[in-house]
């Protein structure tokens, strides 16, 4: 890695920044005795440390009255952007659109069976047993089939490892949704650890070992890309989405005890292993796992985390790196969920609006979260990182899956803009949109805003820099460097409102910038479309023109 002695990084973070900028290495290892935020050289939110040297910074100028002024300083605020924020459940193969990372995740994945490729569909079809994911009759063959067109264009990829406790072990149809199928063959049970391995998992011995399919997976799939390990999906649904396996509600006691065992047993087999867990479903599951008969008033992220702290403590090594949640927003504009594809105006202002939730502790949106139990603003990622904080140091942040609705709308293009500019802010170490409908195109234009806003490779830069606006609820901005230049900057501004607006900006930086390139995601198109240059008058200062519904992307250069 070559970043000078300047950059100050732990060997995790070196990793991530690898994944995107070539700098050797396969990118699957980790240190185990601290996550991906660990301590050594990082900022509290996970960030890098970067120092400025002794180069001094230019005042800019003012750039004169304007509907909203945007104030970036290089200087402060500097933390490396994970590359693992781009991430999608749904990758496509034709045009990734800079995605970076792929989940193979959901329902399905829970009561599959590596050995055979036999899954079952649970509440979201008849409780199935099928083939459905594929994969013939090759052990690991669906997951093999999902990962490869991931590292064929240099993606990493998210693994769920199945611990409900049982695995589909036929293909032949439908099952009780009661468990009884458990006691009459429908079913293996699994265990976290007693395989053999080296080899091909034996069909006869009555059952499914973690140790063995994570063994597989460093032989197979690790040598070629990143790989991480996820401790199964949306475990505080489990009685609902698959009551065929788990027809009773997780408890607290369950969940850590079957989350400790089998990443004792994903360490065990890969000590660099990359673990995430619980994966959390939603607002309920964080607070009180889904209402928990154990619950006894005790607030589940904050049990999790100190169960992990303890765990540690026990095995003499970190078992889960990374909290995993999911977020679906709750938020309303006219009594209709942003999540909808509806897009008329009182819908898509309230789905734009939403991602403050995620930070803002001034914005409080319309929901049944913000109305009965968070007490004002959500504030959902600093919320997650204060218990991080206080029960667990070190640990990394991942939100799998997400959808803020509307994909095929201009609005939907806004929020997830504005999200993917927020998850790099924040220090988030990874995040994976999850398609709900059948149109991205505007979530796609999203993505290339940040990952190919030229279509010849321009990406927002690897470090978060400071970028405030005097108006969020209209605006929002965010800025980037890259760690190894300080020759170039790239500012994505969002206008939310339905009207024009002119951003007056002002750039602290210690390069004088003569010009920018200029991108646009308006509804008038789903794709970049480069428009006029701008020339730099002023020193550091230019004023911009924002569509209504729009995110602008500005290259600078010196």
């Amino acid at each position: 890695m070559t970043r000078a002695a300047l950059v100050v990084v732990s060997v995790m973070v070196a990793h991530s920044l690898c994944f995107v900028l070539g700098c050797g290495g396969d990118g699957n290892s980790a240190p185990r005795d601290g996550g991906p935020t660990a301590d050594g050289g990082q900022t509290a939110d996970g960030g890098l440390l970067i120092d400025l040297g002794p180069e001094e910074e230019i005042t800019p100028d003012d750039p004169g009255a304007a509907d909203v002024r945007f104030e970036i300083a290089s200087a402060t605020d500097r933390h490396a952007i994970s590359p693992y924020i781009y991430g999608s459940n749904q990758v496509d193969e034709a045009d990734t659109h800079g995605v970076t990372m792929g989940r193979i995740g959901g329902n399905r994945w829970t009561a599959y069976n590596w050995e055979t490729n036999a899954s079952n569909a649970g509440s979201d079809y008849l409780y199935q047993n099928d083939t459905y994911l594929g994969g013939g009759s090759t052990p690991g063959g669906a997951v093999a089939n999902n990962v490869a067109p991931l590292h064929e264009d240099g993606l990493g990829a998210l693994l769920t490892v199945p611990i409900a406790g049982w695995v589909a072990a036929d293909t032949s149809g439908p099952t009780p949704s009661d468990g009884s199928g458990r006691s009459n063959g429908r079913f293996l049970p699994t265990e976290a650890s007693g395989g053999d391995l080296g080899g091909a998992p034996s069909l006869s011995d009555g059952t499914v070992y973690t140790d063995e399919f994570v063994d597989w997976v460093r032989r197979t799939l690790m040598p070629e890309g990143t790989v991480f390990f996820s401790l199964d999906n949306e475990p505080d649904l489990w009685s609902s989405t698959h009551s065929e396996i788990h027809p009773t509600a997780v408890t607290y006691a369950e969940l850590v005890e079957r989350n400790v065992e089998h990443a004792t047993a994903i360490t065990s087999v890969v000590p660099e292993a990359v673990v995430f867990g619980p994966v959390n479903y939603g607002y309920s599951g964080f607070t009180n796992l889904q209402a928990a008969s154990d619950a006894a008033g005790r607030d589940f992220i904050d049990f999790y985390l100190g169960a992990m702290s303890d765990a540690e403590d026990d095995a003499g090594r970190r078992l889960v790196d990374v909290l995993d949640v999911h977020w679906y927003p709750e938020a309303r504009g006219g009594g209709v969920r942003i999540t909808e594809d509806n897009s008329t105006d009182d819908v898509a202002d309230a789905r734009m609006q939403a991602p403050r939730s995620l930070w803002d502790a001034s914005y409080t949106e319309n929901s049944w979260i913000t109305d009965c139990c968070s007490g004002g603003p959500i504030r959902l990622i600093p919320r997650l990182r204060e218990k991080i904080t206080a029960h667990y140091p070190g640990t990394g942040l991942a939100i799998t899956e997400y959808n803020y609705g509307a994909a095929g709308h201009i609005s939907g293009g806004v929020a997830q803009a504005d999200v993917l500019g927020i998850f790099g802010r924040e220090g988030l170490f990874a995040a994976m949109w999850w398609q709900l409908s059948t149109g991205r195109e505007f979530v796609d234009g999203a993505f290339e805003m940040f990952r190919d806003f030229d279509g010849d490779g321009g990406r927002f830069g690897d470090t978060s820099i400071s970028a405030t606006s005097s108006d969020v609820a209209r605006a929002s901005v965010y800025a980037s460097v890259d760690a190894s230049t300080s020759g170039r900057m790239v500012v994505v501004a969002i206008n939310r409102s339905g009207a024009p607006l002119s951003a007056g900006i002002r750039i602290a930086h210690t390069r004088q910038f003569g010009s920018a390139r200029v991108f646009r995601l308006t509804a008038a198109s789903a794709s970049p479309v480069e428009d006029t240059p701008v020339t730099l008058a002023l020193t550091n200062a230019l004023t911009v023109m924002l569509p209504a519904r729009s995110v602008t992307t500005l290259e600078l250069v010196p």
